[in-house]
């Protein structure tokens, strides 16, 4: 049996990932922690969880704590993941991995020195829907280019600039909606088509709600030498809203989401096709319980600190930070 302790309870974890640590089999979550005690309380009361913290410290060093969900703001990621992993505790951390690539690649370095695995949120390659899309992919021949279009109106219509959204401010998201959204979409193509070894971009600020970017444009070369580009706007018109990845091959194309789910659609010689999957109610289930299988012995997970790490140096470059 895996014994969690959260670190953070914040929206995420209400649904998506939260309640499928006490579902998977062989696991069951045994404290919850946030710096709000009244928050961290009520946490603990609607999911049954017997016990709260209000000190990161504290959780990670009760015995009765195996391993350690990391649910914060990307800054903080480091520093509770290096923390448990030399406290000898296994750590599922939230996507990104990190607010940078340098921060992954201490997170992967401790990781090695005390032989303590880390893990990271990226689900989606374990949710039906995307093995789907990944078994449909022999049908559109060899694949030439990926195009990657998202556009969204701003998620808060009034703000504040005393009192911004975390997602929105780089030293603790790592950049702007880019950073929060754009690693789903990163880590299922290099799922699907291996890692990205070259990648630009260009970024700016046109709305001016916040100082980070908030419209971002990119190119990249995957290893096999597949290329693809990609465009994100933060500030669109509703009328402009789009959330689509097309995979273009030599015998037709694959239109899929990433946080829609809308039906996929493979367009062959024989014409439109459309595959509407459903997913489990608990988004993170399935990686929940590949993680808690490798932990137990069961099986291996490969949902890891180094093959998560990759999504960050591609952000990084995109943005101009390395």
């Amino acid at each position: 049996m895996v014994r969690w302790g959260f670190i953070g309870c914040g929206e995420v974890t209400e649904k998506k990932s939260g309640p499928a640590f006490g579902l998977a089999e062989g696991s069951a979550i045994e404290a919850v922690m946030s710096r709000d005690a009244s928050k961290a309380a009520s946490y603990a009361q609607r999911h049954n969880i017997g016990k709260y913290y209000t000190d990161p410290i504290e959780l990670i060093n009760d015995p009765n704590v195996d391993a350690v969900y990391i649910a914060t703001p990307p800054s903080s990621h480091a520093t509770y993941a290096v923390i448990s992993m030399k406290a000898g505790k296994p750590v599922y951390i939230e996507k990104p991995m990190a607010a940078s690539y340098d921060e992954c690649l201490r997170i992967n370095r401790v990781s090695q020195e005390t032989g303590v695995p880390c893990f990271v949120a990226y689900y989606r390659r374990y949710l039906p829907y995307f093995l789907k899309v990944k078994e449909l992919i022999g049908q559109i021949g060899k694949v030439i280019n990926v195009q990657i279009r998202f556009a969204q109106p701003p998620k808060e219509l009034a703000y504040d600039r005393s009192n911004l959204p975390w997602r929105v401010i780089p030293d603790i998201a790592g950049g702007g909606y880019f950073y929060d959204l754009a690693p789903h979409q990163i880590d299922i193509l290099q799922e699907l088509f291996g890692y990205i070894l070259d990648a630009c971009g260009v970024s700016t600020n046109r709305a001016g709600l916040y100082d980070a970017e908030d419209s971002v444009s990119a190119c990249f070369k995957f290893e096999d030498g597949l290329v693809g580009s990609g465009s994100w706007c933060f500030v669109a018109d509703e009328s402009a809203k789009e959330d689509r990845i097309e995979i273009i091959g030599d015998r037709g194309m694959i239109c899929f989401s990433v946080f829609t789910f809308q039906p996929i659609a493979l367009h062959d010689s024989t014409g439109r096709h459309e595959f509407d999957i459903p997913n489990p109610d608990h988004v993170q289930f399935p990686l929940v319980q590949a993680v808690v299988d490798h932990l137990n012995g069961k099986s291996v997970c490969t949902c890891d600190g180094i093959s998560a790490t990759p999504v960050n140096w591609v952000m990084d470059r995109i943005l101009g930070k390395i």
